[in-house]
């Protein structure tokens, strides 16, 4: 009765639930093929180490306003369409796959749907934001459905690439800051802002980078299980410096913020498993010790000058978001709802004094799409975080925390960015929960 028992769960593919023609088109567990595996970590190493500085040098327009409507589209979510088609191809069924993985993470699938539906609206209203939709939107989301199957080998590399591009990334922005040059700075339309000397590294603009790397840290802190902790400490000292020659001040606050706070409470639990190694209580002794020094060192030469500038001189960053709701008094509730005039609202912002933009994804979404646009879209993206949260080990509250503090600092998701593709890569590959990783290894073994 076993033999049999256990021959009738290898007909069916492993980790694969659900019923009828769905469940018997499902691809199996920890199967993709060379192509595929090699190519989803092909999209992540695209992801984090190409930026539109970069793709300026070879003649690829991605962050400007000019030029041709297809390079508004990022390379990496080119090439994961590319890989969701051909797997889709060799699985033998493309309306099978694609009703499997839906199946699997169907709040993905249904925020990839919500947001081509909503582009095509975009496109027919003639409004802005085309490109954001894609890449802001429908990446992460099919890119979540694609990594349904839980392959580990595929997984495991992910992992690896985002160490690696994050820590040359981290170096990289500390030999800009050393050497005053910024290898990669950021360009709109060509044009290059000689008056932000802030690092750029691989990520782009400074913003851009000081997010990712406060969501890294988060995600040192309270996940990379498989890295060791001296691992783990060192890459969190690398990131922080790189955070400081960013310049990002909110980035900065909610990474001490939200890290001290975890670092106390997990503190606490250790003292009271009474589980204290002494040669790890020495190495505090002395790093605690060595720390104002460090400090100290670091203010003579300058290395915070950078970022205490920010808090100083904010280039009006912080009555920008004051302003911003101003904007409101001159529209009439009806045009909220559906998006009020963009000529006139473009004006506004500029009498306003908001020409670095609107420093909210909320508020700018109701003003240039409208408030059921923006509701829609707001729905969506919460049931997507639910989602993606939810395939991580308990830890993701710091990091999920952390992200929903940055998001809402800058325009983030109302405009063309790759910030939440990158967000589900960290979470899913840094927070894989123990139990998949051991099923993985299982299926390896086997």
């Amino acid at each position: 009765m076993a033999a049999m028992r256990g021959a009738a769960r290898s007909a069916t593919p492993a980790g694969w639930a659900g019923q009828g023609q769905v469940a018997a088109t499902r691809p199996a567990g920890n199967s993709l093929d060379w192509v595929t595996g090699y190519g989803l970590v092909a999209v992540v190493a695209l992801l984090f180490s190409i930026s539109g500085g970069m793709l300026w040098l070879v003649g690829y327009n991605y962050d400007g306003l000019t030029g041709n409507p297809a390079t508004k589209i990022h390379p990496s979510t080119y090439l994961l369409v590319l890989m969701f088609a051909w797997r889709a191809c060799t699985f033998g069924n493309p309306v099978g796959y694609t009703l499997a993985i839906a199946d699997r993470r169907p709040a993905s699938a249904l925020l990839a749907v919500m947001s081509i539906m909503l582009l095509v609206v975009v496109i027919v209203r003639q409004r802005p934001g085309m490109a954001g939709m894609i890449d802001t939107f429908v990446a992460p989301a099919l890119l979540v459905m694609m990594l349904a199957e839980d392959d580990e080998r595929t997984f495991a590399r992910m992992r690896t690439v985002v160490h690696a591009v994050m820590t040359a990334n981290a170096l990289l922005a500390l030999f800009e800051f050393a050497t005053k040059t910024l290898v990669f700075p950021y360009r709109l339309d060509g044009e290059v802002f000689m008056n932000d000397l802030r690092s750029t590294a691989l990520q782009g603009h400074p913003l851009s980078n000081a997010t990712i790397t406060a969501i890294y840290v988060l995600a040192l802190l309270s996940g990379s299980r498989s890295l060791s902790m001296p691992m783990r400490l060192g890459l969190v000292g690398l990131q922080c410096s790189a955070l400081v020659v960013f310049g990002g001040r909110s980035a900065m606050v909610t990474t001490i913020a939200l890290g001290g706070i975890y670092l106390l409470f997990s503190g606490v639990v250790y003292l009271r498993r009474g589980r204290i190694s002494l040669p790890g209580a020495a190495l505090a002794v002395v790093l605690c010790s060595l720390l104002p020094v460090v400090l100290a060192m670091l203010f003579s030469y300058g290395f915070f000058d950078a970022l205490l500038e920010r808090f100083v001189s904010d280039s009006g960053s912080a009555n920008a978001r004051v302003e911003m709701f101003e904007l409101f008094k001159h529209f009439e509730l009806r045009d909220l709802i559906v998006g009020p005039d963009i000529d006139l609202i473009e004006s506004l912002r500029r009498i306003n004094g908001l020409e670095q933009g609107i420093e909210n994804p909320i508020i700018r979404l109701v003003l240039y799409q409208g408030a059921f646009f923006t509701l829609l879209l707001f729905l969506g993206f919460v049931l997507f975080m639910h989602e993606v949260a939810r395939r991580c080990h308990p830890g993701i509250w710091l990091t999920m925390l952390g992200w929903l503090i940055l998001l809402n600092t800058s325009e983030s998701l109302a405009s063309k960015t790759t910030l939440m593709t990158k967000f589900v890569v960290i979470a899913l590959v840094l927070y894989r929960p123990a139990r998949a990783m051991g099923r993985g290894v299982q299926r390896l073994q086997g």
